[in-house]
């Protein structure tokens, strides 16, 4: 009669950790949403993708001025100049260690490496294009 009292308070605290367990998990079923003000928010479930166009236009624009105001470009233009003409003549030197010693058992690596760097100098000029604009 002990053994079985035990094994039912037993099997009752299995299942009260069980209760406490799930119901602290914040589970969703089905289509629900988390509440009824994201529809009026959000233009795009109701619209398509489209509809969320203009809002996710705003967003961007806010971004990038966030990002000018940052930067200060026009402020500090030269120095920017400098640094993007500095990291230029580093590709360079990094280009010309890369081709001068190019295992010629694996040269698809060092070729490779090439092209990176080159895709990296293409970035720099229109980073210094975007400078330039700028003024």
């Amino acid at each position: 009669m002990n053994k079985q009292i035990i094994n039912i308070l037993f099997i009752i605290a299995i299942c009260f950790l069980a209760y406490l367990i799930f119901n602290n998990l914040n589970f969703k079923e089905g289509l629900e949403n988390n509440n009824t003000s994201d529809i009026s928010t959000n233009n795009s479930s109701s619209n398509g993708v489209a509809g969320g166009a203009q809002s996710y236009s705003a967003g961007i624009k806010s971004a990038t001025i966030k990002n000018q105001d940052i930067l200060l470009v026009s402020k500090y233009r030269t120095d920017y100049e400098n640094t993007v003409l500095n990291l230029d003549d580093l590709i360079n030197t990094m280009m010309l260690q890369t081709t001068l010693t190019i295992d010629t058992s694996k040269p698809m690596e060092s070729l490779e490496k090439l092209v990176k760097l080159n895709s990296a100098k293409s970035a720099l000029n229109s980073v210094m294009k975007y400078i330039d604009s700028t003024s």
